[in-house]
């Protein structure tokens, strides 16, 4: 199924899975805030649209990857945003981070202009992403996800329903809380080992050789000795999905004690000049706290 596809949000993360659109012999127009980073995806075939309303009145089916609930709204309502752009019957499919309750305000736009949504977030990183290998959670109609099925199968191969729409971000929240706490318990496992008289490597590689090791510490764990030249996701990122998932902890009535502590380590690292970082930059925090070296910067 080859179709035009519409993907607004190019970057890190974004521009990655409009290549593998664009790979899989799909026509892709794009906006980016900042056109110039989407040259080599126009290199490569992309037209690029000087708004994302003009992206959707281009497109069948529309993508988005942004940072937070503010982006979101920014580029899906307004008068040059997605929304205004739809056709009716089309199918807009948001794969950001955000809140249950922004992506709820947006779908309502979404359903008054005759098309549906989809909010589909991955589980994943950059690395995983070019393999191949993302998962991607879907909340909305099921009717709907088989129509765009071909299209998230270009991006990643797994795929899970999770529910009507907002519920895979609240479901990516939930796993990111996860990550951010581990990141922490990582950082504090190594900063012992080490004060302790282990040679940092060495405490590196006991670890990611242990039963600790999830997937995510065996690619992110050796970035406590070389950090990547570029972020992966960064800490500030970080910082804004633990707020999400605190936020929406209180309006379930979940206590989330671990998170909010993490929450505060991420705050740090911003405090510390650190926010652009990957945000296994939360270590080089523990570290000033315990009196050790930070991580070699890239």
């Amino acid at each position: 199924m080859v179709a035009t596809l519409g993907f607004v949000g190019l970057g890190t993360m974004g521009g990655r899975m409009a290549r593998r659109l664009l790979d899989a012999g799909h026509a892709v127009v794009g906006w980016n805030r900042t056109p110039a980073k989407a040259k080599p995806l126009v290199d490569r075939g992309l037209r690029l649209a000087d708004s994302p309303r003009a992206v959707a009145e281009a497109a069948e089916v529309v993508f988005s990857m942004v940072t937070d609930p503010a982006a979101l709204r920014g580029v899906a309502l307004g008068e040059d945003g997605i929304v205004a752009g739809l056709r009716p019957g089309a199918v807009y499919v948001d794969m950001s981070t955000v809140s249950p309750a922004a992506t709820r305000e947006v779908g309502e736009r979404v359903r008054a202009r005759g098309a549906a949504m989809l909010d589909a977030p991955v589980s994943g990183s950059i690395s995983t992403l070019e393999q191949g290998q993302l998962a991607i959670m879907v909340g909305g109609d099921p009717a709907v996800l088989e129509r765009v099925r071909p299209y998230l199968l270009a991006i990643g191969p797994t795929i899970t329903h999770v529910g009507p729409l907002g519920l895979a971000v609240a479901m990516k929240l939930a796993i990111n809380l996860g990550l951010g706490i581990q990141m922490v318990a990582f950082s504090e496992a190594v900063l012992l080992a080490e004060k302790a008289g282990i040679a940092r490597e060495a405490a590196v590689d006991a670890l990611l050789k242990s039963v600790a090791a999830s997937p995510m510490l065996k690619y992110r764990g050796p970035f406590v000795l070389k950090m990547p030249e570029a972020a992966w996701a960064s800490a500030q990122l970080m910082e804004k999905d633990l707020q999400l998932a605190l936020d929406l902890g209180r309006e379930a009535g979940v206590p989330l004690p671990t998170t909010a502590l993490a929450s505060a380590l991420y705050t740090a690292t911003r405090a510390a000049g650190l926010a652009a970082q990957d945000m296994a930059a939360v270590f080089d925090v523990l570290a000033r706290l315990g009196g050790l070296r930070e991580s070699p910067k890239a």
